[in-house]
């Protein structure tokens, strides 16, 4: 294993980790989903470096474009819920309740 892609791996599972552990705050649980998309889209855009095919070029741009779209979407969510609920901790939050 390339000390690269040792680097981007533990990256990857530090943000696993930390969504799977620390899920107290919304806003720290989708922080832990950006730095996991981020090492996602270094990676593949290395891969794609290291292939020097056309065809790989356009894939980190358009995890790119998914991971705009998850971040904005996960903000409105955070914003939706900290207005209505009065706050961000995932503990307040109940499925079951309207």
């Amino acid at each position: 294993m390339t000390p690269t892609h040792f680097s981007f791996t533990s990256a990857f599972m530090l943000g696993l980790m930390g969504l799977t552990f620390h899920r107290t705050h919304l806003l720290s649980a989708l922080l832990c989903l950006e730095g996991m998309m981020l090492s996602l889209f270094i990676a593949l855009a290395l891969w794609a470096l290291q292939l020097e095919s056309t065809g790989f070029s356009t894939t980190p741009m358009l995890l790119l474009a998914f991971s705009a779209c998850e971040a904005s979407t996960g903000l409105a969510l955070l914003v939706a819920t900290a207005r209505t609920h009065g706050s961000d901790n995932l503990k307040n939050l109940n499925l079951l309740q309207c």
